[in-house]
C-alpha cells in the first residue's frame, strides 16, 4: 500500500516520505539533516528506515540536507548526472553519496516501485517530476516548475494522488511590496513556479472520478493562502466530475498527515447500484 508524508514543503525545504509495503523512499532533502531525523522521528521513522532518495531537482530547498545526511548513512541518492555534477561542484561531501544516476524520461524499478521520471521547466540544470507506482497506486509529483507541459500532462494522467505545486496566488505576488520586480517576474515566468490558477487548469485537464488526493506544496508564505488555493482546485475538481478527491496544503513547518494513495473507490455509486438491485429484487 503506497502513502505520501510531506515532512515539509515550502521555500525554507522540501521533503517528503513515500512508503510502499516494502521501500520508503525520501523526496528530496531540502530540510536541515537535524529537521529530517526530527520530523522522521515524529511518524514512526528513523534514517536506518529509508531505502534511498529521490532529487526532483539541484536548488538549496530541495538538497539542504544532503551533505549531513549522506555522512550519517549511506543511502542510494537517485538523480539525473547534470543534478549530480552540480552538487558536487557546489557541496562538499565529506562521504560521497551512492549516487545512482537515471536518464531524464527513464523508467525503472526499484524494490517493489516502479519509478518513472519526466523534464519539466524550472530555472534549474535538469529538474524532473516522477510517477512513483507500486502494484496498486500510482503518485504523481509536480514540484518546481514553470508552466504545465503536454508532456508532464499527459505523464500525471491516471494518477490516484497528486502532489503538486501551488506557489502563489498571481494577485497576491502583483501586490507583493517585499520582493523586487525582477523576483516577481523570475516566480511568474515559464522556468518559475506554479500559481494557484495553473495548477487548478492541470488538476481540471487530468482529474477523474478515481482520484483520491491532491496534495499542494510550495505554497507561498506571503505570496499565498491556503484556503483560496483549496478553493480554486475544489472548484476544478468538482467541474471535473472528481467531486469525491480529498484536498489539502502541505505543511511548511511540521509533517502533513500521511495520505494513502489508492485509488478511491465512490462509496456513493455502490451505495446506488445496491439500492437498483434491491428495488428489482423487491419487484421480482
Amino acid at each position: 500500500m503506497l502513502h505520501l508524508t510531506i515532512l515539509g514543503s515550502g521555500s525554507s525545504g522540501n521533503c517528503a516520505v513515500v512508503s510502499s509495503g516494502d521501500t520508503t523512499l525520501l523526496l528530496d532533502a531540502g530540510l536541515s539533516a537535524r529537521q529530517t531525523v526530527l520530523r522522521l522521528e515524529s511518524i514512526g521513522l528513523t534514517l536506518d528506515d529509508l531505502d534511498g532518495i529521490l532529487l526532483t531537482h539541484e536548488h538549496q530547498d530541495h538538497t539542504g540536507g544532503l551533505e549531513v545526511l549522506s555522512r550519517a548513512r549511506s543511502l542510494p541518492l537517485f538523480c539525473t548526472a547534470l543534478t549530480q555534477e552540480h552538487l558536487l561542484s557546489n557541496l562538499k561531501f565529506r562521504t560521497p553519496p551512492a549516487w545512482r544516476i537515471m536518464q531524464t524520461g527513464c523508467v525503472f524499478d526499484y524494490r517493489d516501485l516502479r519509478i518513472e521520471s519526466f523534464p519539466v521547466p524550472h530555472d534549474a540544470v535538469d529538474p524532473v517530476g516522477y510517477i512513483l507506482a507500486d502494484a496498486d497506486a500510482r503518485l504523481g509529483v509536480l514540484s518546481d516548475v514553470g508552466y504545465v507541459t503536454n508532456l508532464a500532462r499527459d505523464r500525471l494522467r491516471g494518477s490516484d494522488t497528486l502532489f503538486i505545486e501551488a506557489n502563489y496566488d498571481t494577485q497576491l505576488l502583483e501586490t507583493d511590496t517585499k520582493r523586487p520586480w525582477s523576483t516577481k517576474q523570475r516566480i511568474a515566468s515559464r522556468h518559475g513556479h506554479l500559481s494557484n490558477e495553473q495548477a487548478a487548469e492541470l488538476v481540471a485537464a487530468i482529474a477523474h472520478p478515481e482520484l483520491s488526493n491532491v496534495v499542494l506544496g510550495h505554497l507561498s508564505d506571503d505570496c499565498n493562502d491556503p484556503a483560496v488555493a483549496i478553493r480554486q482546485i475544489r472548484a476544478a475538481l468538482d467541474s471535473a466530475g472528481a467531486a469525491e478527491a480529498r484536498v489539502l496544503c502541505a505543511e511548511r513547518h511540521k509533517p502533513t498527515p500521511a495520505v494513502e494513495v489508492a485509488r478511491l473507490r465512490p462509496r456513493a455509486r455502490f451505495q446506488i447500484v445496491g439500492l437498483a438491485a434491491h428495488a428489482q429484487m423487491d419487484l421480482f
